[in-house]
């Protein structure tokens, strides 16, 4: 790398993979293959310790990620610095510690707090002002680095326009974080109101920022596959969905507190009731009022429960910033308006470290966490609560369709709906089992979201942004197209998959396809959790997309001539009408709908699949069925499925049919196993496919799940002999 100053600015001079200008390989550009991270965090109030959440609209939960991704990386051997890049300013009523331009977290990690044009506070809708300044100014910081970042990692909108420009500017790529989005917020108020202000200024501030990414960082699929979709620049093979981990150990240890416990009860006429809890900042579009209006239009709720509102911390109402201020006295005017007094605590001062006494106040009464904001980008709190051994109820828009799915503790509502709301929290309060699954099913959390484990992923993606480009499909020569079915087949089993994983790694004449019913973030999401090899294209949604690994590893490219074929004579919106009116099949979530895919529950019916066919059949559409497991029901166009899907790939690699070999274990695996010459069903089987007249020429493993596959392959190459190239018999 080489670092010029010229005329005052600063350019930074990549060589091109392989061939550095300097002469040395990309991974001695990273430090002996360790990152420098810079990250860019412009919002609110950021500072290392004691951070003052909820003491501007702005600072919030991305601060909470930002400090412990941070922290987490530290102890990461593959990333050896860090700077957190934000601006300096002065205000009257925030300490002062927010002028000083270099903040010391440890001996590796700093925050930098640059001068821009003004040295005021600035809300998020006002950063834009500063754009041009914060430009220049990172764009000098740098310069006065003794080594440049390797990479930098932008935190909402305005820091990934920042970011956007000091790359055009210098040649250092970014990876994006957005925590929320402008579009998202627009469609949760439909309407034009004071929120929505500003909104087509932010709105063109991301598309700026996704468009120039090296690669984006999503939370949950909901994110990564609906959010963005909306954008221009949405390119769903730059999105990994990576899960922020907690520090959630003190909350699965939380006791409660006679001091918190006094907080709390102080508002109360019967402090032993059950608690409905509620913990977020007082902004509009965490809607805490629609849980009051709820609650205040239900005398069985206010009977069976108390509510308790944590919104921040406040003295004096009237100096806060005007969305904080309103949305207080909102909430206050309700309680009057509803007279709840005696029912509802609402606590104006709580310090960090009294949270976890306040999850297990509400848990040794029996209570419930609610999270009823208009979209929720993640939902730490709800990763909180679950810990702490409360159920939730929470919005079914954003983070909380994939933390409920992953831990099945509780019930998501529609944010807007206070009938919705009142039956979830009523429904779980009325039946104690029901309470105590929840309650044990929220410790899956502590596992599933760990900052460790996030982290180890996160470095992945920097090094494949940053270091040496791996050799695209397009430009090998694969002697062999393994494809592998995902849940059931390669993964089921942790060391059968560290066992794929070395196998794969000796496998140079091998390309590695998957093919699966997951979305392409779903897939890419439990691979990465699974520990399995990344592969070089990407069957999913049960053959209706196909993707492709670029020279750089970080990126996916889809196969937008297949979305042309397939979409020959697909009436989606016909389709789904008809199933809806007379097929009487459940939907199975909204994220699991494509475009090409409309996804059901057929609840054991093993009918189902015959009876949508001739539905559809009689009124003119003719589309691919296929049901899975008796429980689940997929239709597909016309000529999608796994297996067309395998063969559209066979014939754009140039292979012939006795190059490819598929492996599968269920229902949705049959048409691919049964049209490949070469199909391994692994021994843990399902839907009776071993039986199957159609499969007879398969090989039917006595391996389990990814062992079985490797027996599998193992088995075609020996019936195939050996020779220069693989070649399996014909």
């Amino acid at each position: 790398m080489l670092i010029c100053i010229n005329g005052g600015l600063l350019s930074i001079i990549r060589p091109e993979p392989g061939n550095p200008a300097d002469g040395s390989s990309d991974e001695s550009q990273m430090n002996g293959g360790r990152v420098f991270v810079l990250h860019i965090a412009l919002q609110g109030c950021l500072r290392a310790t004691d951070v003052e959440y909820g003491i501007t609209a702005d600072t919030g939960g991305h601060i909470r990620y930002l400090l412990d991704l941070v922290a987490a990386s530290g102890r990461n051997p593959a990333i050896d610095r860090m700077e957190i890049v934000t601006r300096a300013f002065h205000h009257a009523a925030y300490a002062e510690c927010y002028a000083e331009p270099i903040e010391t977290i440890d001996g590796t990690t700093r925050i930098v707090r640059l001068l821009t044009a003004s040295d005021a506070y600035l809300a998020k809708e006002d950063l834009w002002t500063e754009h041009d300044s914060l430009v220049e100014a990172l764009v000098a910081h740098i310069a006065t680095l003794d080594r440049a970042p390797d990479v930098m990692h932008a935190h909402y909108a305005d820091a990934g326009l920042i970011a956007a420009r000091v790359s055009a500017r210098t040649g250092i790529p970014y990876v994006f974080t957005a925590h929320s989005l402008g579009r998202v917020k627009r469609a949760a108020f439909d309407r034009d109101c004071a929120e929505t202000a500003g909104l087509d200024r932010r709105i063109a501030i991301e598309e700026e920022a996704i468009a120039g990414a090296a690669a984006i960082i999503a939370s949950s699929r909901d994110e990564a596959e609906v959010q963005y979709a909306d954008y221009v620049a949405y390119d769903p093979g730059r999105i990994r969905v990576f899960a922020p981990g907690s520090d959630l150990k003190q909350f699965a240890n939380c006791r409660s507190d006679p001091r918190v416990d006094a907080l709390i009860n102080r508002f109360l006429d019967d402090p032993a009731k059950p608690v409905i809890l509620a913990i977020a900042r007082p902004v509009t579009k965490k809607n805490l009022a629609a849980l009051v209006h709820a609650y205040g239009r239900s005398p069985a709720l206010q009977a069976a429960a108390n509510l308790v509102i944590l919104a921040g911390t406040r003295d004096d109402i009237a100096t806060l910033e005007p969305e904080i201020r309103d949305n207080i006295a909102e909430l206050l005017q309700l309680i009057d308006r509803y007279d709840l007094y005696g029912k509802v605590a609402y606590p104006k001062q709580h310090r960090p470290d009294d949270i976890a006494a306040v999850y297990a106040h509400a848990r040794v009464r029996g209570g419930v966490f609610v999270n009823p904001a208009l979209n929720e980008p993640f939902g730490l709190t709800l990763l909180e609560a679950a810990a702490s051994g409360l159920p939730v109820v929470a919005t079914d828009s954003g983070g909380p369709n994939d933390i409920v799915e992953t831990c099945g503790n509780g019930i998501l509502v529609d944010p807007r709906s206070p009938t919705a709301i009142i039956d979830a929290i009523v429904k779980i309060l009325d039946d104690p089992a029901l309470w105590s699954r929840y309650s044990a099913a929220g410790s899956v959390a502590i596992r599933a979201y760990d900052w460790d484990r996030h982290v180890q992923l996160y470095a992945g993606l920097l090094e494949e942004v940053v270091g040496a480009s791996v050799p695209s499909i397009a430009d090998r020569d694969p002697a062999l197209l393994l494809v592998s079915d995902i849940d059931g087949t390669l993964i089921g089993c942790a060391q059968g998959v560290g066992d794929f994983a070395a196998w794969h790694e000796a496998q140079t004449d091998v390309a590695f396809a998957i093919a699966t019913g997951r979305s392409f973030h779903s897939a890419m999401a439990v691979l990465g959790q699974h520990d399995a090899p990344r592969p070089e294209i990407l069957i999913t949604s049960v053959g209706s997309e196909i993707y492709y690994r670029t020279v750089r590893g970080a990126v996916y490219d889809r196969d937008t001539e297949w979305d042309g074929i397939i979409a020959a004579g697909w009436d989606r919106e016909a389709v789904a009408a008809l199933i809806g009116q007379y097929a009487g099949l459940t939907p199975q979530s909204p994220l699991e709908q494509r475009r090409f895919k409309l996804s059901y529950f057929a609840d054991g019916d093993m009918a189902a699949a015959e009876r949508v066919r001739a539905l559809l059949a009689e009124h003119g559409h003719s589309c691919s069925i296929i049901q899975s497991h008796g429980r689940y029901l997929d239709v597909l166009p016309h000529a999608a499925s796994k297996g067309t899907a395998v063969e559209h790939v066979r014939r754009r690699l140039g292979l012939e049919p006795r190059q490819v070999i598929v492996a599968g274990d269920s229902g949705n695996d049959i048409e691919m196993l049964r049209s490949s010459r070469h199909a391994i069903i692994v021994g843990n089987y399902s839907d009776g496919l071993a039986a199957r007249a159609d499969l007879a020429h398969g090989y039917v493993a006595v391996g389990h799940h990814a062992r079985g596959v490797i027996e599998g392959v193992a088995y075609f190459r020996a019936a195939a002999g050996h020779g220069e190239r693989i070649k399996l018999a014909s």
